[in-house]
């Protein structure tokens, strides 16, 4: 029987690192991001919708979705963020139907939802595995890996759940404030859970 496993974390948590090494363990891995920037990539209806409701200002010269000015005006307004949901969320999740159906019968799938805790689906899972690191950490991350602003920094972590609500759904935390090789280590234990886990449930 399929694993169905929600993977979440803050941004700049490291949580797409621990994709990947789920990935490696042999995990199908089904990133909700990479969906949402699919539905409403170049040419679809998707991307029709969005520029019906928020103006062609958010198209780019190259006619894509202009992603930091998209998320510009929903991470500081609540409104816009929920018309936005409205349009891409059902698309989402049209699209990891599709891929749940192709995975093979006693697959880990994951999928990596950013936002699980805002959206109060954690229990629709087997696990949930939460990437935790402290606010101080994101923000450090996000000025000088990713060359934010410090208050750009600021509003994209005020406007997700908090550290406190992520680890309230969490069947597994995985803690990244050590080195690459001490998360590695944790994301091989936990999926070693996992797989037991769902064996023993078969």
């Amino acid at each position: 029987m399929t694993t169905r496993v929600g993977l979440t974390g803050g941004v700049a948590s490291g949580k797409s690192t621990v994709a990947a090494a789920l990935a490696d363990l042999g995990a199908v891995i089904i990133d909700a991001d990479a969906l949402a920037r699919e539905v409403v990539a170049k040419g679809t209806p998707g991307l029709d919708e969005v520029v019906a409701e928020f103006g062609e200002d958010l198209l780019g010269s190259d006619g894509e979705l202009d992603r930091p000015a998209m998320g510009r005006l929903v991470f500081n307004d609540a409104s816009a963020r929920k018309r936005l949901e409205a349009i891409v969320h059902p698309l989402v999740f049209e699209r990891i139907v599709a891929l749940e159906d192709r995975a093979a019968e006693d697959a880990v799938v994951v999928h990596d939802i950013p936002l699980l805790a805002e959206s109060g689906r954690a229990d629709t899972f087997d696990a949930v595995i939460v990437v935790d690191a402290p606010p101080e950490v994101q923000l450090e991350r996000m000025l000088t890996d990713r060359g934010w602003t410090r208050e750009d920094a600021a509003s994209r972590i005020a406007a997700q759940a908090t550290r406190e609500e992520r680890r309230a759904i969490a069947t597994h935390v995985i803690e990244n404030t050590g080195t690459r090789e001490d998360l590695r280590a944790r994301v091989a234990e936990v999926y070693a859970d996992v797989v037991s886990a769902g064996s023993r449930s078969d």
